[in-house]
């Protein structure tokens, strides 16, 4: 028994030539613009030597066929045509292209090798938005045909039909979801849309405790099938004698509401049951008014672009919303009359909705990598941490890997961060080293592309590598390299890794950034003027990209860290003499953001001073001046190495009390 067959590289496609193949007489070629795809799509089918590719294309004259192997497929048993554009997203021409014209160059192509019979999958489709019973005998019934998809369908079914003097037989399958034994599906389509929202309510309902019905009106019917019923059924189809000229509609015996639909698939997800709770008697009018509502709204543009954008935000592309239910009831008496005395049944969606979302949940959903390990919100995640190689950084990477986390070690000093991997390590951890100059833009492009190549993906960045430089703006007139310097690394290097990462973050559709800012953004003290121009621009830059990155499931946390005893502030002496943080207290701030990922991490103190310099900058900048009088100068900053040792012993009494009145700001 010889096969052609078109879109033998598709979902449908595999699994119908997996049944062809099971037919040990079976010798199948297939026309695909790519033999290496379908290699590497059926190479595992049992039986996968008897297939034969040639390369062609439906959008080519003649479908791209060489002589030879047009010559080779002279005379073959059948011709089965399942190559076409699946997609309600797509235009009018790309569907037409594929799905009239190309059909049209196989019927070409069947009449020409003298084919047996040519099977062509057409779709529910071509019933259009007919409503009530539609047989299978039905094509034509005047519907109107409400998408370039439903148009071409039948345009194509009416070639078949009306243009071939070859035998032929058609099939309509409804909306195809995975296989029903192993939820396997390699896209997102029909039900599969509801899923993240289905999620969502979960999650929602998981924190809040409820699971309460929700009543709603008649939402109408849809009708689903598994993929491995409707390639049993045409494998079925395909070989039984007499059945020339027919159609047979590859359906559910029975119209499922979509509440149905819901229901199966939120019980699988734990979510909220919805209950047709509303009458019709008042569910009928109401709907009647939000029907006439909706038409007027749906004519300004407005409305429209502001709903299509919202659907979109849901993952439900707005060309397929208006075809989610059928207004039509479709009749497969004959197809189950031919498939009697066989064991192919449309099983009940209800049956493996729980595969389907098992499958989807595992491979499909676009939001999975949002999704911690079982053992806590950094359980397996990878935390890439600059600066990681001391202080806070090195705090953060223990408590990350205590946690479950996988801390990315990132520092210049690889001898330093090979110590912290080993405390890691020991205590029973994993982490790995990178060095890294995030001021080097090629020196960050290697490291990101080492780290992926070590990964699957970066889950979270904290940008803690940094330098503070502590002088009045006087003594830095002939220094401008101070302010260059600073934003170098606490500006630019942290924007730079951050950009190098967030379009890998967007492809994964998760990632969160935590930038280690200061109070001093918040509070303005003076001498710091490099150093808070850097932090402040950091600061703008999160905020407004933030936005940006919010439908990607990208966030960042800001955290305005006070004063804290590490080697950063080591050179100003007057510090020793300051109330400050322990880096262990400063990594709970880090641990903190990376848990629950908030906004904003902070002090009383901080937002109190961003306050007052909202309300009062005036009256605050005096108070600072008086801060910037009795707070010298460091030694260090003066260049005088003689007095570095004397200058705490210098601070006046006032000096002291501010710094214990107001502590945790860089004075």
């Amino acid at each position: 028994m010889r096969y052609l067959v078109t879109g033998g590289t598709g979902f449908l496609g595999r699994h119908l030539l997996a049944r062809l193949l099971r037919h040990t007489d079976a010798e199948i070629t297939c026309l695909v613009r790519s033999p290496q795809r379908l290699a590497s799509r059926t190479g595992g089918l049992p039986g996968h030597e008897r297939l034969r590719a040639v390369r062609g294309d439906l959008t080519a004259d003649g479908l791209g066929l060489s002589d030879a192997d047009r010559k080779s497929l002279q005379g073959v048993d059948h011709v089965v045509h399942l190559g076409a554009v699946y997609d309600m997203t797509a235009s009018d021409a790309a569907n037409r292209a594929a799905n009239v014209e190309g059909t049209r160059r196989v019927i070409e192509l069947a009449e020409r090798i003298g084919a047996g019979c040519l099977h062509h999958v057409s779709s529910v489709a071509v019933s259009g938005d007919y409503r009530g019973r539609f047989t299978e005998a039905d094509f034509d019934a005047g519907q109107h045909l409400g998408s370039p998809y439903h148009s071409t369908k039948f345009a194509a079914e009416a070639l078949v039909r009306g243009q071939t003097a070859v035998p032929w037989r058609v099939y309509r399958p409804a909306i195809v979801v995975g296989d029903s034994r192993t939820g396997e599906i390699d896209k997102v389509d029909g039900p599969y849309y509801l899923l993240p929202s289905i999620d969502w309510i979960a999650k929602i309902a998981g924190t809040t405790g409820s699971l309460a019905r929700i009543p709603v009106p008649d939402l109408g019917a849809t009708t689903i099938v598994p993929v491995d019923y409707v390639a049993d059924a045409m494998d079925v189809l395909i070989h039984r004698e007499g059945l020339d000229g027919r159609a047979f509609h590859l359906v559910s015996p029975r119209p499922q509401p979509l509440v149905d639909v819901y229901n199966a698939l939120a019980a699988a997800a734990g979510a909220p049951q919805l209950t047709r709770a509303i009458p019709d008697a008042v569910a009928a009018p109401a709907r009647a008014v939000a029907d006439f509502v909706g038409g007027l709204l749906g004519r300004v543009p407005e409305v429209v672009e502001l709903r299509d954008a919202v659907i979109t935000e849901l993952g439900i592309p707005p060309e397929v919303l208006p075809h989610m239910t059928f207004e039509t009831v479709f009749d497969d008496t004959d197809t189950r009359a031919a498939l009697a005395g066989t064991d192919v049944y449309c099983p009940d969606f209800a049956d493996y909705a729980g595969t389907l979302y098992a499958y989807w949940r595992k491979h499909l959903d676009r939001n999975r990598a949002r999704r911690p390990g079982p053992h806590g919100q950094l359980d397996g995640r990878t935390v890439m941490i600059t600066g990681a190689s001391s202080g806070i950084g090195r705090e953060t990477a223990l408590r990350v890997a205590k946690a479950g986390g996988i801390p990315l070690l990132v520092a210049r000093r690889g001898d330093e961060l090979e110590k912290v991997r080993g405390e890691i390590e020991e205590a029973g951890g994993r982490a790995s080293v990178y060095t890294c100059d995030i001021t080097d833009a090629d020196s960050v492009s290697e490291l990101v592309s080492r780290v992926l190549a070590d990964y699957d993906g970066v889950d979270m960045l904290v940008n803690n590598a940094g330098r503070s430089i502590r002088r009045s703006v006087r003594l830095s007139y002939d220094r401008f390299h101070d302010y260059e310097r600073t934003m170098a690394i606490n500006y630019f290097g942290a924007v730079r890794l951050t950009m190098a990462l967030l379009p890998h973050m967007s492809r994964r559709r998760f990632g969160h950034i935590v930038n280690i800012s200061s109070i001093g953004v918040q509070t303005n003290p003076p001498r710091f003027s490099a150093y808070l121009g850097s932090k402040a621009a950091l600061d703008a830059f999160t905020r407004v990209v933030g936005s940006e990155t919010f439908g990607d499931g990208i966030t960042f946390t800001t955290i305005h860290m006070p004063l804290v005893r590490t080697p950063m502030i080591a050179p100003t002496n007057i510090y020793k003499a300051f109330p400050t943080r322990s880096p262990e207290e400063a990594a709970d701030m880090v641990m903190e953001a990376l848990e629950r990922r908030p906004k904003h991490i902070g002090t009383t103190l901080g937002t109190l001073g961003s306050l007052a310099y909202t309300v009062a900058p005036r009256a605050v900048d005096a108070v600072l001046h008086v801060a910037y009088r009795v707070f010298p100068d460091s030694a260090a900053a003066r260049g005088d190495a003689d007095s570095a040792a004397t200058e705490m012993s210098a601070l006046s009494r006032g000096a002291r009390a501010m710094a214990r009145v107001l502590p945790g700001v860089h004075w």
